[in-house]
């Protein structure tokens, strides 16, 4: 009679065993449940030996392969890292629309043809200008169409950061709630399925892994970092840093602001890009605008418009605690942190008499050597802005002032103009006396306001030796095009911005091959999964016919002892 009973308990928990897994068939996340059956320890009939006295449950356990999980886990991360780069890169390649015609390679070019145009003596000053202004808010545009980029990738992160927080939350309360429901013995298996679920997705925001303590409990690392301890979430946050120049993100622990090296999952394929494509397009573009501006500056301040100049004012705002100090000292915040800088050389500058034709021309000697009179490092006998002006002014028939906002001001005398000439040092463009453009990188980039105002203040002409040519300077600036600058790696600027654009199209184009390659990956091992823990519907409906055989066949055993009682009792 026992051993009938033990075989329908068996038989039922069996036939609840394989309905849970019927029913749980497409559900995400599930891992088959399977029975352990064990034969009850036997009853002894001495030397005749013994009896089995039925059947007992031994346990019932998810199928897992915790090396195939923890794989799978770790190419999910890869899978999303990808995806998500490619997305970002993706969408940075096409905001900059190269080989569209609305480019920036196109744009320069552009530029670079209309002061040709004016070398040969075509066109007008107002087309040169206003292709220079064209340029510049092309860069401002594209500028701002990166940054849009960024912030969205900013905005995402943010976003992100706080999903797997709520992930890690629910691990850390689901460790709680496995303990308390074990307590040593079996495992609650819907709890781990849950627990699991909340993991897989973890892995697709962050690289992670986890160990299995001896009480159940997930310990969850991201980056080779604890983030989860037991019952405890130690929480991420995403951290803006700044040194001066550019923003920096930074994922971090919310508990002692540790910075995580996240490369995995969506959030590290987002850091990758912004820090790869995003921040280092930003940072091509200002160096091209940078160099194009001091290049372009370095030339226009020795230009002569026509009618001549009789005085001019820098660009440049220096406060009065700069001017005494060397222009190439650290210790001069004005220029220590401008993109391009001035160098020992010289200029010319000539004052001719309008109405005689009579000139007078000085060399002004520009010292930034870095060296001192007695022969060492230092700065103390190099030329400062203070000392430049003082030259200037010195010259006959010229005033060098600061203006009340600290810019310098040149002027000649009435019935004199001021022409300058071979300036080797770039200091002339530093200052942005009688330059093209104003500002220091793409986003500030503009014509020079009263240039904007009245085209014929530009300069194309140039004084070569004792002469005017009348298209000097912009024939001098229409071969900037072809000029290998040190500043850019000695390519052009043209080159220097290609260079840039197919570093993103090779980047956006690993960044497909890996999304495909870890996709595979990922399938093939989310395969595996399914094959150790999915549930086949087949297997488990010859499982419910075996159930229902042996509870069929146990019943049986009950009738068949019922009826040998029956017989027994009746006899006595």
């Amino acid at each position: 009679m026992l051993v009938g009973r033990s075989g329908l308990t068996a038989s039922q928990a069996g036939v609840q065993v394989s309905a849970n897994n019927i029913a749980n068939a497409a559900t995400p996340g599930y891992s088959r449940q399977t029975m352990s059956l064990l034969p009850t320890r036997g009853q002894s009939l001495g030397a005749a030996g013994s009896v089995g006295r039925g059947v007992s449950i031994g346990g019932i356990a998810r199928q897992v392969s915790d090396a195939v999980q923890a794989r799978l886990w770790s190419s999910n991360a890869q899978f999303a890292s990808a995806s998500a780069q490619l997305d970002s890169l993706s969408g940075l390649e096409a905001t900059l629309q190269e080989l569209t015609g609305n480019d920036l390679s196109s744009e320069l070019a552009s530029f670079f043809g209309t002061w040709s145009g004016a070398a040969n003596l075509e066109g007008s000053d107002t087309l040169v200008v206003q292709q220079g202004q064209r340029l510049a808010e092309f860069m401002h545009g594209i500028r701002s169409d990166v940054l849009n980029v960024r912030e969205q990738i900013q905005s995402q992160l943010g976003g992100l950061a706080g999903r797997a927080n709520e992930l890690m939350n629910g691990i850390a309360q689901l460790n709680k709630s496995i303990v308390r429901t074990e307590r040593g013995q079996s495992q609650a298996n819907s709890l781990r399925d849950q627990r699991d679920m909340l993991v897989t997705s973890l892995s697709e925001l962050v690289d992670t892994s986890v160990i299995e303590q001896a009480d159940g409990q997930y310990d969850v690392f991201v980056a080779g970092t604890p983030v989860v301890l037991g019952a405890r979430n130690l929480g991420i946050n995403v951290r803006t840093d700044s040194d001066g120049s550019q923003l920096t993100l930074a994922v971090v622990l919310s508990t002692n602001e540790q910075p995580l090296p996240i490369t995995g999952g969506m959030i590290g394929g987002l850091l990758s890009s912004r820090d790869i494509g995003i921040e280092e397009t930003l940072g091509t573009l200002d160096d091209i605008a940078a160099q194009l501006i001091f290049a372009v500056n370095k030339l226009h301040s020795t230009g002569i418009p026509t009618p001549g100049l009789t005085s001019t004012r820098g660009m440049r705002t220096i406060p009065s605690e700069n001017r005494d100090i060397a222009m190439n000292s650290p210790l001069n915040n004005t220029f220590a942190s401008l993109p391009f800088a001035a160098t020992n050389g010289g200029f010319t500058v000539r004052v001719l008499h309008k109405e005689s034709g009579l000139a007078e021309t000085v060399r002004i000697d520009v010292d930034l050597d870095g060296i001192t009179s007695a022969g060492v490092a230092g700065f103390d006998d190099d030329t400062s802005v203070e000392d430049i002006r003082t030259r200037l002014d010195g010259v006959n028939n010229l005033s060098a002032s600061f203006t009340a906002d600290g810019r310098l001001q040149i002027s000649a005398d009435a019935g004199y103009e001021v022409a300058f000439a071979d300036d080797t040092s770039g200091v002339l463009a530093v200052l942005g006396v009688n330059s093209y453009f104003q500002g220091t990188n793409a986003a500030d980039i503009n014509i020079r306001a009263d240039l904007l105002e009245d085209p014929s203040r530009l300069g194309a002409a140039s004084l070569i030796g004792d002469t005017v040519v009348a298209n000097g300077t912009a024939l001098a600036i229409a071969g900037l095009q072809d000029d290998n600058i040190e500043a850019l790696s000695g390519s052009t600027l043209q080159e220097h911005w290609a260079q840039r654009v197919q570093r993103i199209a090779v980047d956006t184009e690993y960044a497909q091959d890996r999304f495909e390659s870890t996709g595979i990956v990922r399938e093939g091992l989310a395969a595996q999964r399914a094959a150790a823990s999915g549930v086949s519907i087949d297997e488990e409906s010859i499982n419910l016919i075996n159930y229902q055989k042996q509870y069929e066949a146990s019943a049986r055993v009950i009738s068949v002892a019922r009826e040998l009682l029956d017989v027994l009792l009746a006899s006595v």
